[in-house]
């Protein structure tokens, strides 16, 4: 029989492409996970704050500090006795193969509450 010990690195280096994109595929997906959670809070925050007639750019980015959100990603109106809060957060992506596949996502939320 002949030795097969450069068959488990062959393998290995087969395999190992396959994981690293698997691993920073879930890290990706986590990241942009917590952005839209954290987006998501924020809007809310910035409604509430903003139906009560308080600064509604200042609860937001206060609230989404944890991902870099700044004023400029933070939109206040009012219609109808409603405050409306829209927030359009850019998210990139760690891993460059997945990037490149997916193309560049935003989270975008829209948070409407009713002024008191």
């Amino acid at each position: 029989m002949k030795s097969e010990k450069g068959q488990s690195l062959a393998e290995y280096a087969l395999v190992l492409p396959l994981l690293l994109l698997l691993i920073f595929g879930i890290i990706d997906f986590g990241r942009y996970f917590h952005a839209y959670l954290t987006v998501d809070h924020a809007g809310r925050e910035a409604a509430r704050a903003a139906s009560l007639g308080n600064n509604a750019v200042d609860a937001a980015v206060r609230n989404g500090a944890g991902i870099g959100l700044s004023s400029g990603h933070v939109q206040v109106s009012e219609s109808g006795g409603e405050a409306v809060v829209r927030i359009v957060y850019p998210i990139t992506f760690v891993t460059p193969v997945i990037g490149s596949l997916v193309g560049p996502l935003q989270v975008d939320n829209t948070t409407i509450m009713r002024i008191e």
